[in-house]
Protein backbone atom coordinates (compact mmCIF):
# COMPACT_ATOMS: atom_id res chain seq x y z
CA UNK A 1 0.00 0.00 0.00
CA UNK A 2 2.81 2.41 0.90
CA UNK A 3 4.66 1.77 -2.34
CA UNK A 4 1.51 2.15 -4.44
CA UNK A 5 0.53 5.40 -2.73
CA UNK A 6 3.98 6.86 -3.38
CA UNK A 7 3.72 6.00 -7.06
CA UNK A 8 0.41 7.82 -7.30
CA UNK A 9 1.82 10.90 -5.60
CA UNK A 10 4.82 11.00 -7.96
CA UNK A 11 2.60 10.61 -11.02
CA UNK A 12 0.44 13.57 -10.00
CA UNK A 13 3.23 15.92 -8.95
CA UNK A 14 5.54 15.52 -11.97
CA UNK A 15 5.91 18.95 -13.64
CA UNK A 16 6.42 17.48 -17.10
CA UNK A 17 2.76 16.60 -17.53
CA UNK A 18 1.44 19.97 -16.36
CA UNK A 19 3.83 22.08 -18.41
CA UNK A 20 4.84 20.18 -21.53
CA UNK A 21 1.44 18.70 -22.27
CA UNK A 22 -0.82 21.65 -21.48
CA UNK A 23 -3.68 20.52 -23.72
CA UNK A 24 -7.19 19.48 -22.70
CA UNK A 25 -6.61 15.95 -24.01
CA UNK A 26 -3.23 15.65 -22.30
CA UNK A 27 -4.50 16.80 -18.92
CA UNK A 28 -7.54 14.53 -19.23
CA UNK A 29 -5.38 11.48 -19.98
CA UNK A 30 -3.11 12.21 -16.99
CA UNK A 31 -6.10 12.53 -14.68
CA UNK A 32 -7.61 9.29 -15.91
CA UNK A 33 -4.26 7.53 -15.46
CA UNK A 34 -4.08 8.69 -11.86
CA UNK A 35 -7.57 7.43 -11.23
CA UNK A 36 -6.64 4.08 -12.70
CA UNK A 37 -3.67 3.76 -10.32
CA UNK A 38 -5.88 4.53 -7.36
CA UNK A 39 -8.26 1.84 -8.54
CA UNK A 40 -5.34 -0.59 -8.58
CA UNK A 41 -4.40 0.14 -5.00
CA UNK A 42 -7.95 -0.32 -3.87
CA UNK A 43 -8.23 -3.46 -5.92
CA UNK A 44 -6.03 -5.41 -3.52
CA UNK A 45 -9.01 -5.69 -1.21
CA UNK A 46 -11.34 -6.77 -4.00
CA UNK A 47 -11.71 -10.03 -5.95
CA UNK A 48 -8.54 -11.77 -7.13
CA UNK A 49 -5.67 -13.26 -5.22
CA UNK A 50 -3.12 -10.56 -6.08
CA UNK A 51 -5.33 -7.71 -7.36
CA UNK A 52 -3.70 -7.86 -10.79
CA UNK A 53 -7.06 -8.14 -12.50
CA UNK A 54 -8.21 -4.89 -10.93
CA UNK A 55 -4.96 -3.13 -11.83
CA UNK A 56 -5.29 -4.27 -15.39
CA UNK A 57 -8.82 -2.93 -15.56
CA UNK A 58 -7.63 0.48 -14.36
CA UNK A 59 -4.93 0.71 -17.06
CA UNK A 60 -7.31 -0.49 -19.74
CA UNK A 61 -9.89 2.08 -18.58
CA UNK A 62 -7.35 4.90 -18.88
CA UNK A 63 -6.40 3.85 -22.39
CA UNK A 64 -10.02 3.46 -23.37
CA UNK A 65 -11.00 6.89 -22.10
CA UNK A 66 -7.99 8.49 -23.81
CA UNK A 67 -8.96 6.90 -27.11
CA UNK A 68 -12.59 7.91 -26.66
CA UNK A 69 -11.47 11.53 -26.27
CA UNK A 70 -10.10 11.39 -29.82
CA UNK A 71 -6.66 12.73 -28.82
CA UNK A 72 -3.66 10.84 -27.47
CA UNK A 73 -1.59 12.28 -24.65
CA UNK A 74 1.08 14.63 -25.95
CA UNK A 75 -0.55 15.20 -29.36
CA UNK A 76 -1.45 18.62 -30.74
CA UNK A 77 -5.11 19.70 -30.61
CA UNK A 78 -7.04 19.54 -33.88
CA UNK A 79 -7.12 22.74 -35.96
CA UNK A 80 -9.81 25.23 -35.00
CA UNK A 81 -12.73 25.83 -37.31
CA UNK A 82 -14.80 28.98 -37.70
CA UNK A 83 -18.53 28.57 -38.01
CA UNK A 84 -19.98 30.44 -41.02
CA UNK A 85 -21.78 33.67 -40.24
CA UNK A 86 -25.54 33.54 -40.20
CA UNK A 87 -27.19 34.70 -43.40
CA UNK A 88 -28.05 38.41 -43.28
CA UNK A 89 -31.68 39.29 -43.81
CA UNK A 90 -32.91 42.12 -45.98
CA UNK A 91 -34.05 44.11 -42.95
CA UNK A 92 -32.49 44.56 -39.55
CA UNK A 93 -34.38 44.59 -36.26
CA UNK A 94 -34.26 47.27 -33.59
CA UNK A 95 -30.76 48.66 -33.22
CA UNK A 96 -29.12 46.10 -35.52
CA UNK A 97 -26.62 47.64 -37.95
CA UNK A 98 -28.05 48.48 -41.35
CA UNK A 99 -28.02 45.50 -43.71
CA UNK A 100 -26.48 45.71 -47.18
CA UNK A 101 -29.97 45.93 -48.68
CA UNK A 102 -30.94 48.75 -46.31
CA UNK A 103 -27.74 50.67 -47.05
CA UNK A 104 -28.28 50.46 -50.81
CA UNK A 105 -31.95 51.42 -50.50
CA UNK A 106 -31.28 54.38 -48.20
CA UNK A 107 -28.56 55.79 -50.46
CA UNK A 108 -30.78 55.46 -53.53
CA UNK A 109 -33.77 57.09 -51.80
CA UNK A 110 -31.62 59.95 -50.50
CA UNK A 111 -30.76 60.91 -54.08
CA UNK A 112 -34.40 60.99 -55.20
CA UNK A 113 -35.21 64.67 -54.48
CA UNK A 114 -34.89 67.06 -57.44
CA UNK A 115 -31.54 68.78 -57.76
CA UNK A 116 -29.34 65.78 -56.96
CA UNK A 117 -28.24 65.55 -60.58
CA UNK A 118 -26.94 69.13 -60.42
CA UNK A 119 -24.62 68.27 -57.54
CA UNK A 120 -21.02 67.11 -58.05
CA UNK A 121 -18.82 64.41 -56.56
CA UNK A 122 -15.09 64.61 -55.82
CA UNK A 123 -14.16 63.83 -59.42
CA UNK A 124 -16.48 66.51 -60.79
CA UNK A 125 -19.03 63.95 -61.97
CA UNK A 126 -22.79 64.24 -61.71
CA UNK A 127 -24.33 63.63 -58.31
CA UNK A 128 -22.98 64.37 -54.82
CA UNK A 129 -20.11 62.54 -53.14
CA UNK A 130 -21.31 59.88 -50.70
CA UNK A 131 -19.63 60.17 -47.29
CA UNK A 132 -21.49 57.70 -45.10
CA UNK A 133 -24.75 56.04 -44.09
CA UNK A 134 -25.70 54.95 -40.58
CA UNK A 135 -28.71 53.95 -38.54
CA UNK A 136 -30.54 57.04 -37.25
CA UNK A 137 -31.48 57.35 -33.59
CA UNK A 138 -35.02 56.05 -33.03
CA UNK A 139 -37.81 58.45 -32.21
CA UNK A 140 -39.48 58.04 -28.79
CA UNK A 141 -42.12 55.32 -28.93
CA UNK A 142 -41.39 54.59 -32.60
CA UNK A 143 -39.56 51.41 -33.62
CA UNK A 144 -39.33 52.38 -37.31
CA UNK A 145 -35.82 52.05 -38.70
CA UNK A 146 -34.41 55.15 -40.36
CA UNK A 147 -31.08 55.83 -42.03
CA UNK A 148 -29.00 59.01 -41.91
CA UNK A 149 -27.23 59.55 -45.24
CA UNK A 150 -24.45 62.14 -45.69
CA UNK A 151 -23.21 63.53 -48.99
CA UNK A 152 -20.90 66.35 -50.01
CA UNK A 153 -21.78 68.57 -52.96
CA UNK A 154 -18.53 69.82 -54.47
CA UNK A 155 -20.43 72.18 -56.78
CA UNK A 156 -21.53 74.29 -53.80
CA UNK A 157 -19.18 73.07 -51.05
CA UNK A 158 -22.11 71.91 -48.95
CA UNK A 159 -22.61 68.98 -46.63
CA UNK A 160 -25.97 67.38 -47.43
CA UNK A 161 -27.69 65.09 -44.94
CA UNK A 162 -31.00 63.29 -45.36
CA UNK A 163 -33.01 61.04 -43.05
CA UNK A 164 -34.74 58.20 -44.86
CA UNK A 165 -37.65 56.16 -43.45
CA UNK A 166 -36.80 52.60 -44.47
CA UNK A 167 -40.42 51.44 -44.04
CA UNK A 168 -42.16 54.10 -46.13
CA UNK A 169 -39.25 54.93 -48.46
CA UNK A 170 -39.70 58.65 -47.84
CA UNK A 171 -37.08 61.29 -47.08
CA UNK A 172 -38.39 62.71 -43.82
CA UNK A 173 -35.71 65.29 -43.17
CA UNK A 174 -33.14 67.08 -45.30
CA UNK A 175 -30.54 69.71 -44.54
CA UNK A 176 -27.43 71.46 -45.87
CA UNK A 177 -24.45 72.96 -44.07
CA UNK A 178 -21.41 74.93 -45.12
CA UNK A 179 -18.12 75.03 -43.29
CA UNK A 180 -18.69 71.56 -41.80
CA UNK A 181 -16.13 68.96 -42.84
CA UNK A 182 -16.68 65.36 -41.66
CA UNK A 183 -13.99 62.72 -42.08
CA UNK A 184 -12.85 61.97 -45.61
CA UNK A 185 -14.22 59.05 -47.60
CA UNK A 186 -11.72 56.57 -49.16
CA UNK A 187 -12.78 57.75 -52.63
CA UNK A 188 -11.81 61.30 -51.68
CA UNK A 189 -8.43 60.15 -50.39
CA UNK A 190 -7.74 58.27 -53.60
CA UNK A 191 -8.62 61.33 -55.66
CA UNK A 192 -6.29 63.43 -53.48
CA UNK A 193 -3.44 61.01 -54.19
CA UNK A 194 -4.24 61.16 -57.91
CA UNK A 195 -3.94 64.96 -57.75
CA UNK A 196 -0.61 64.75 -55.91
CA UNK A 197 0.89 62.39 -58.47
CA UNK A 198 -0.35 64.58 -61.33
CA UNK A 199 1.08 67.80 -59.82
CA UNK A 200 4.69 69.06 -59.98
CA UNK A 201 4.91 68.47 -56.21
CA UNK A 202 4.37 64.79 -56.83
CA UNK A 203 7.85 64.47 -58.36
CA UNK A 204 9.41 63.91 -54.93
CA UNK A 205 6.89 61.15 -54.14
CA UNK A 206 7.79 59.35 -57.36
CA UNK A 207 11.51 59.69 -56.67
CA UNK A 208 11.10 58.28 -53.14
CA UNK A 209 9.14 55.36 -54.52
CA UNK A 210 11.82 54.56 -57.10
CA UNK A 211 14.55 54.78 -54.45
CA UNK A 212 12.61 52.31 -52.27
CA UNK A 213 11.59 49.83 -54.96
CA UNK A 214 13.67 50.45 -58.07
CA UNK A 215 10.42 50.83 -60.03
CA UNK A 216 8.45 53.74 -61.47
CA UNK A 217 5.35 54.95 -59.63
CA UNK A 218 2.56 55.18 -62.19
CA UNK A 219 -0.68 54.62 -60.26
CA UNK A 220 -2.25 54.98 -56.83
CA UNK A 221 -2.63 51.20 -56.67
CA UNK A 222 1.09 50.90 -55.96
CA UNK A 223 0.75 52.73 -52.64
CA UNK A 224 -1.00 52.20 -49.34
CA UNK A 225 -2.56 55.46 -48.20
CA UNK A 226 -4.78 56.93 -45.53
CA UNK A 227 -5.58 60.41 -44.28
CA UNK A 228 -8.24 62.83 -43.17
CA UNK A 229 -9.51 66.36 -43.44
CA UNK A 230 -6.90 69.10 -43.06
CA UNK A 231 -7.78 71.44 -40.17
CA UNK A 232 -6.03 74.81 -40.76
CA UNK A 233 -6.66 76.05 -37.21
CA UNK A 234 -4.26 73.38 -35.97
CA UNK A 235 -1.37 74.75 -38.05
CA UNK A 236 1.01 77.53 -37.00
CA UNK A 237 1.58 78.85 -40.53
CA UNK A 238 -1.03 78.31 -43.23
CA UNK A 239 -0.15 79.34 -46.81
CA UNK A 240 -2.52 81.76 -48.48
CA UNK A 241 -3.52 79.04 -50.98
CA UNK A 242 -5.06 77.07 -48.11
CA UNK A 243 -6.86 79.96 -46.43
CA UNK A 244 -10.24 78.63 -47.58
CA UNK A 245 -9.74 75.13 -46.17
CA UNK A 246 -12.69 74.52 -43.89
CA UNK A 247 -14.96 76.21 -46.38
CA UNK A 248 -13.26 74.07 -49.04
CA UNK A 249 -12.72 70.37 -48.53
CA UNK A 250 -8.99 69.84 -47.95
CA UNK A 251 -7.18 66.63 -46.98
CA UNK A 252 -3.75 65.47 -45.83
CA UNK A 253 -2.40 61.99 -46.66
CA UNK A 254 -0.02 59.46 -45.17
CA UNK A 255 1.42 57.06 -47.77
CA UNK A 256 3.77 54.11 -47.96
CA UNK A 257 5.00 51.51 -50.42
CA UNK A 258 2.79 48.42 -50.29
CA UNK A 259 4.39 46.24 -47.59
CA UNK A 260 7.35 48.59 -47.62
CA UNK A 261 8.79 51.94 -46.59
CA UNK A 262 6.87 55.08 -45.69
CA UNK A 263 6.82 57.97 -48.15
CA UNK A 264 6.30 61.29 -46.40
CA UNK A 265 3.42 63.23 -47.97
CA UNK A 266 2.23 64.92 -44.79
CA UNK A 267 3.48 68.31 -46.01
CA UNK A 268 1.33 68.13 -49.16
CA UNK A 269 -2.21 69.43 -48.65
CA UNK A 270 -4.83 68.79 -51.31
CA UNK A 271 -7.72 71.20 -51.76
CA UNK A 272 -10.29 68.88 -53.32
CA UNK A 273 -12.70 71.74 -53.99
CA UNK A 274 -10.13 73.79 -55.94
CA UNK A 275 -8.25 70.65 -57.10
CA UNK A 276 -4.85 72.08 -56.09
CA UNK A 277 -1.83 70.74 -54.15
CA UNK A 278 0.11 72.99 -51.76
CA UNK A 279 3.21 72.37 -49.65
CA UNK A 280 3.16 73.38 -45.98
CA UNK A 281 6.00 73.69 -43.48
Amino acid sequence: MAVTGTAVAVAISLPGTAGADDTPGGRGAAAVGAAGSTGASGGSAGPGADGSGVAGSGADGAAGQGAAGGQAAGSAPPPATVAPAAAEGKKGIGSDPLTDDELARAETLALTPPGASAQQNVEGGRGPQHLGTELADPLPGDSTRRAEVRYYDYARDELVHRTVNLDTGKVEKSGKQRGVQPSAHPEELREALELILASPLGKGVKEDYKDATGKELTSTGQLWFNGDVFRPYREANVPAQLARCGEHRCVRLATKVLNGAWIDTRNLIVDLSARTVTRVG
